[in-house]
């Protein structure tokens, strides 16, 4: 019996998305069940107890769980120390207390995947008013280099720009932001770590948001020296209420741990105030909530490709982060996409998205996200600037079964808008 009935064109065509997909949730639950392995061991390895999941309060000096949470963390993405905490606010407080961590007047950072995501702008000083303590504000200079014609990262041009001065950071942008270029793999950021090993003593940092156990390998594993990300992603498996993580070279993750405290306490204060059993299970359950995101995404594009619409990556493609893009064709479908999925969230789910002029961007966007924990993109959500190309970008589902459902209603209320 089903609870929901949907338009039939919209299920004959479910019907034959799920038939394509098939072969393409057999290879994502095998990455699913790696990444669960992983992160087991590095639970067993770091004698994670009932006794690292109380509350600590003050200082929190000796704070046993906070500890043992960022040591498992770091075996579980390949890095030599993390710090994971709660008051790392969001992705973007994340990523700008590991720039002010690592970069100093007169250093120069060059962004190797072109302009980054726009709520970071204001942090690097390129976007918003000067004089409110940005990068190029306290004489951090900064450079990129363009994407080629196909989105990705050109490698000649960094060389160029490696032995033309001294950079001081490299930074990478793993997944998409606003745009269509491709999210990059593992494989692609190690092409790039290489580039700047042979050809300067930069630090590699890599925005991993959205990327994380996507596949077997993280960027640390490759040579990156510092990723950072939020624990409302892929990392928290849904269960992180909120909070960021920076993971990498031991020296390098020290100097982040200044910026996020004080110099000379660094990691050692910060009390978990009981979030440390939350964000524990989150890392548990991040590469099977993970899972059923890239499934999410991969019936999505299989469905819409059936309607008609662009998607990218394509159903059948390799996956590097969790979004999923869908050309809409007009501001009519994106909003109508965005209310359809609304509508088929666990909480608010008789909320009507409306476009509106959100912080940090430049334009207005529209967001559908019923969600457990407010802003949390592992669980499904789209979200979109209104402007060209009208394109939706989606993310998560803490499982498949119900997203799909979801993914339905905005495939209906698209339908709807087409015929009118």
């Amino acid at each position: 019996m089903s609870f929901f009935k949907f338009d039939s064109e919209i299920e004959k065509m479910s019907e034959t998305a799920l038939k394509k997909v098939k072969p393409v949730f057999e290879k994502i639950d095998e990455i699913t069940e790696y990444n669960q392995q992983k992160v087991l061991s590095s639970f067993r390895n770091n004698n994670v107890s009932e006794s690292c999941l109380g509350e600590t309060t003050g200082y929190g000096y000796g704070d046993k769980g906070r500890d043992a949470l960022e040591s498992t963390f770091a075996e579980a993405v390949g890095a030599e120390s993390a710090l994971v905490r709660h008051t790392l606010t969001c992705g973007t407080h994340t990523l700008t207390v590991a720039l002010f961590g690592l970069l100093r007047p007169g250093d120069i950072m060059l962004s190797a995947t072109g302009t980054p995501y726009d709520t970071i702008l204001p942090t690097i000083g390129t976007a918003g008013e000067g004089g409110r303590g940005s990068l190029i504000d306290f004489g951090v200079k900064y450079k990129e280099t363009a994407l080629r014609e196909d989105g990705s990262p050109d490698v000649d041009a960094l060389i160029k720009a490696l032995k033309k001065e001294k950079i001081k950071l490299v930074y990478i942008q793993r997944s998409r932001g606003y745009s269509l270029r491709p999210s990059l793999s593992v494989k692609k950021i190690d092409e790039i770590v290489r580039a700047v090993r042979e050809n300067s003593d930069a630090v590699v940092m890599v925005d991993n948001c959205y990327g994380e156990f996507v596949e077997k390998e993280e960027p640390t594993d490759v040579g990156a020296d510092i990723i950072a990300g939020s624990l409302i992603k892929n990392p928290g498996g849904g269960i992180a209420k909120n909070g960021g993580y920076i993971a990498g070279k031991k020296k390098l993750v020290e100097l982040c741990s200044y910026r996020m405290t004080t110099p000379g306490l660094g990691a050692e204060v910060g009390a978990s105030l009981g979030h440390t059993r939350e964000m524990f299970m989150g890392l548990f359950n991040a590469p099977h909530v993970t899972g059923e995101a890239l499934k999410t995404a991969a019936y999505t594009a299989a469905l819409f490709e059936e309607m008609g619409f662009v998607s990218s990556p394509r159903f059948d493609e390799d996956r590097h982060d969790i979004i999923e893009a869908i050309k809409l064709k007009n501001s009519e479908n994106l909003i109508a996409f965005c209310r359809g999925l609304q509508s088929g969230a666990p909480v608010d789910s008789f909320v009507v998205p409306e476009p509106w002029d959100m912080p940090g961007y430049d334009s207005k966007v529209i967001m559908a996200a019923g969600t457990f924990t407010l802003g949390s993109s592992i669980e499904l959500s789209g979200d979109a600037p209104l402007r060209e190309p009208f394109a939706v970008w989606m993310q998560g589902g803490l499982n498949f079964h119900s997203a799909k459902v979801a993914v339905n209603f905005a495939a209906e209320a698209v339908k709807i808008q087409n015929s009118k």
